[in-house]
């Protein structure tokens, strides 16, 4: 076994997610959302003479998906609060209990107080 006195020990669960990993899934949400405002805007302009009232909600969100994708890109790093802290205290190892002392017994239910003919007091 392993002494445990001083150390530290922390959580991985509590770690953030690398930078690096951070900012690739911002760029995947960003091309994503600039594919789907790409979409609208070609479905806008292919529907503007067939059915009009889906070729302009699609151009309304071609023109607010840009807007709304570089919020998203731009957010920055996550928060993790619910998170259990990372610290961890060490175990504390169980006492055991001292041994019962002896002492004078206690009337029991064989007894219930009662003396009987030759019992002192």
């Amino acid at each position: 076994m392993r002494k445990q006195s001083g150390v530290e020990v922390f959580r991985i669960t509590g770690a953030r997610q690398g930078l690096a990993d951070d900012v690739r899934g911002r760029q995947r949400r960003y091309v994503i959302s600039m594919s789907v405002r790409t979409v609208a805007v070609i479905l806008a302009a292919v529907l503007w003479n067939v059915e009009r009232y889906v070729a302009i909600v699609a151009l309304a969100l071609g023109v607010l998906l840009p807007y709304v994708a570089v919020v998203i890109a731009n957010a920055g790093r996550e928060n993790t609060p619910s998170l259990p802290s990372t610290f961890v205290p060490a175990p504390v190892r169980p006492v055991l209990d001292a041994a019962p002392v002896p002492g004078p017994a206690e009337p029991g239910p064989e007894t219930d107080g009662v003396r009987r003919a030759g019992e002192s007091a």
